[in-house]
């Protein structure tokens, strides 16, 4: 079996960024909610993750408005929060939902998305009881599982997220984004190979998204297939956003002098 040796901490710390933006964009929208996830208008079927810096600006004005009109309309709240989360302002986003979770203590996609804006500011503890409070066994929830096998692993609880993981595909079956959370586990441990290989199927089912194929850009960069992971990335993106993600990915690993590693390796193997 093939191990991560190359990504090093940092590359540990990306993975749980994208893991934790995961989470952020599909624990909202469990339960019985109509809300597409990750989108921030009724109107509008372009996910937050695929908008322009200028685009999610807009979004999030007209969404701070919205909010500040009626700050206890439950899918404004939501919105607003998810599109706080894309943009990095995290305590935003949970005083967002702390509130809303006041004016609606027991409803289950509150609680869900609570869970998920605590977790992105890594409360994960008090993350995984609010998920876990919306959770109602006699009627789970793949999203719901599959958030706390999320939220598990970002606790170093591998063995028990794969479980939830595993759970979560039993109710779902070939779900892209719970085979994605399951290839990120792998990665997070290290085992790059195995990552792939979920990565690869979560990537070539029906309905998966942009994240999900970014995240397969992501598990082949970080094996030094540069080229690769930025054909994967721009099949989708602007060529320059796709050659920053890669550019990114790269400066990230050479803070380890990882990058040069990986080239020394190549040239040994290649005189091999």
């Amino acid at each position: 079996m093939s191990t991560w040796r190359t990504g090093g901490k940092n590359g540990k710390r990306l993975a749980r960024k994208i893991l934790a933006l995961t989470l952020a964009a599909g624990v909202a929208g469990c339960g019985h909610s109509r809300m597409t996830t990750g989108s921030i208008h009724p109107a509008s079927s372009e996910p937050i993750g695929q908008m322009t810096s200028t685009e999610l600006n807009s979004a999030l004005t007209q969404l701070g408005n919205n909010y500040a009109a009626n700050p206890k309309d439950k899918a404004i709240s939501l919105k607003y929060a998810s599109a706080l989360q894309m943009d990095g302002r995290t305590d935003q986003s949970l005083a967002v939902m702390r509130k809303l979770v006041i004016y609606y203590p027991k409803d289950r996609d509150i609680l869900a998305a609570y869970g998920k804006a605590l977790a992105a500011d890594g409360q994960l503890e008090q993350a995984l009881d609010a998920v876990r409070r919306a959770e109602t066994p006699e009627y789970p929830d793949w999203r719901l599982v599959s958030a706390e096998g999320a939220i598990l692993d970002q606790l170093g609880k591998a063995d028990q997220a794969r479980d939830l993981y595993r759970k979560a595909l039993d109710l779902k079956p070939n779900e892209p984004s719970v085979l994605s959370n399951l290839g990120m586990s792998y990665l997070l441990t290290g085992d790059l190979k195995t990552a792939e290989t979920y990565m690869r199927s979560a990537a070539s089912q029906p309905g998966a998204d942009s994240r999900v194929r970014q995240n397969l850009a992501l598990v082949v960069g970080l094996q030094g297939r540069f080229d690769e992971a930025e054909k994967i990335a721009s099949a989708e993106l602007p060529p320059d956003q796709a050659a920053a993600n890669v550019a990114y990915l790269r400066q990230m690993i050479s803070q380890q002098n990882a990058w040069s590693q990986l080239k020394d390796g190549k040239k040994k193997k290649a005189v091999q």
